[in-house]
């Protein structure tokens, strides 16, 4: 079985000791080394890249917002937990809208810690109970809100109710075509990398009222 390949990027040496320690006993992820600062990472990733990095938000040369952005635009295969004591919706917002897979509170608990790695090498999104209910929180503020359409409510509404494209367009009596680009319209304003992933996080968070 493939280990996962797992990097920290943090400028706390003890929060860096605290996640080995959680990690140290799991078969199936792999610590692979640690930086303390954007540098040192971008550094690393040039001769090497983890699986999954867990990422800092503050650190002494760059935000982990910004490294982020960064890293992803370099190495779009790589999984990125945002790590931080923060739950702030403008922190969770701006991490996942620069690429990141999820994020994480450093109080996790080692069986949260292992999911979140797991659920990010697969490509799922992650979050912390307090971080989903900060992005919750900012979805249904209407100044952070992406701004749909009324049709494109419609067809969110019955994508999240289960419904196909083709069953989409006969209820709201337009072209299959139609469905697909407000489909992908929605995908791309909610920066979902699929329909399952919308209807995850659309039923998560609440944001289609019954």
């Amino acid at each position: 079985m493939h280990q996962i390949t797992v990097f920290i990027t943090d400028d706390h040496y003890m929060v860096i000791e605290g996640i080995r320690s959680l990690l140290q006993h799991e078969d199936e992820i792999e610590l692979i080394g640690y930086a303390s600062n954007a540098a040192s990472c971008l550094a690393f990733l040039k001769q090497q890249q983890p699986d999954v990095i867990l990422m800092d938000i503050s650190m002494p040369d760059k935000s982990g917002i910004e490294l982020c952005k960064e890293v992803k635009e370099k190495y779009p295969m790589i999984q990125i937990l945002g790590l931080s004591t923060f739950d702030q919706k403008s922190f969770v917002m701006k991490m996942m809208e620069n690429g990141a897979t999820g994020y994480l509170l450093k109080n996790a608990t080692k069986k949260e810690l292992s999911q979140a790695i797991h659920m990010a090498y697969e490509g799922k999104k992650y979050l912390s109970h307090d971080a989903s209910d900060a992005l919750k929180s900012a979805m249904k503020d209407k100044s952070s809100m992406p701004f749909i359409t009324r049709r494109e409510k419609e067809v969110l509404k019955l994508i999240a109710d289960g419904f196909t494209n083709v069953e989409i367009a006969k209820k709201l009596f337009i072209s299959t075509s139609t469905v697909d680009t407000h489909r992908k319209s929605l995908l791309f304003k909610f920066n979902m990398k699929n329909t399952a992933s919308l209807v995850r996080f659309i039923t998560q968070n609440g944001l289609i009222d019954d």
